[in-house]
């Protein structure tokens, strides 16, 4: 790491301003040395321990940019990961404020719940098929505190990997009974399909990238557990969310899933 830490903690300030009082701030790039990834997750590490102080729970982690067609929205070209909180999700089928979000969009995704820790070094795809205790459809509600969406790599790692909320469809599904890297998804708003994908895009596969985050996650000291909700990457290009939107996931074998936002 080359950025200052003063300079990492005022771009942690600046983005906990945006999100306390939602209004967005200018990109925090110029803040850090250009590329310092590292610099980027020590912004995050503040603001989630800000929120962890403020009686937040942790539970899960999310994967961001697993996606070619996303990596191509956004100018990138490798994944991030940023932390889920229990007050991030939401019921299926009723409305989310759109207050609760800043500038949302919306992303189809595969969601593992563990039921084994995930620690250790050298971990492989055989261990995840250990660890996952069920899958389920899931739509994930990006948001950014960055003004436009005007973000590059750093910004979007420090911004909590522009995390928002979450929607987990209602009927686990176990890890033997569909598959994950051939799964179709298509997301429909009013009926029409707005977003058309499928497991391969998702790195690969939604294993593979679930594999790299605990992989990462491991080396870090921070192993995921038993217990958490992994939000494995988009399947598809997100998409804008306007006042009285209803979206609509299918994924191949995984079953549906709804995301209704309010009119105001």
């Amino acid at each position: 790491m080359t950025t200052p830490m003063p300079a990492i903690q005022a771009a942690a300030d600046r983005l906990h301003e945006a999100a306390t009082t939602g209004k967005p701030t200018a990109p925090i790039r110029d803040l850090l040395e250009a590329g310092d990834v590292a610099a980027a997750y020590a912004v995050q590490e503040i603001n989630t321990k800000r929120a962890l102080a403020a009686g937040r729970r942790l539970v899960g982690r999310k994967i961001g940019l697993t996606s070619l067609a996303v990596q191509k929205q956004l100018g990138v070209g490798q994944p991030d990961y940023g932390m889920l909180f229990a007050d991030m999700a939401r019921p299926e089928a009723l409305d989310i404020a759109l207050s609760d979000v800043m500038q949302p969009k919306v992303e189809a995704e595969i969601a593992f719940v563990l039921g084994r820790d995930l620690d250790g070094e050298q971990l492989t795809v055989a261990d995840l098929f250990r660890a996952i205790d069920y899958a389920a459809p899931a739509i994930e509600i990006v948001g950014s505190r960055v003004a436009n969406w005007d973000i590059k790599i750093t910004d979007t790692i420090a911004d909590n990997a522009s995390s928002g909320l979450y929607v987990l469809g209602s009927r686990p599904v176990r890890l033997t009974d569909f598959d994950p890297r051939m799964c179709g998804m298509v997301m429909e708003k009013a009926g029409e399909p707005v977003s058309v994908g499928a497991g391969a895009a998702c790195l690969g596969s939604p294993l593979n990238a679930t594999l790299w985050l605990a992989r990462v996650m491991a080396a870090a000291g921070f192993p995921m557990r038993a217990g958490d909700t992994i939000l494995s990457g988009a399947l598809g290009p997100m998409v804008a969310v306007q006042p009285g939107d209803v979206f609509d996931v299918r994924i191949e074998g995984l079953g549906s899933v709804r995301a209704a936002f309010s009119k105001e």
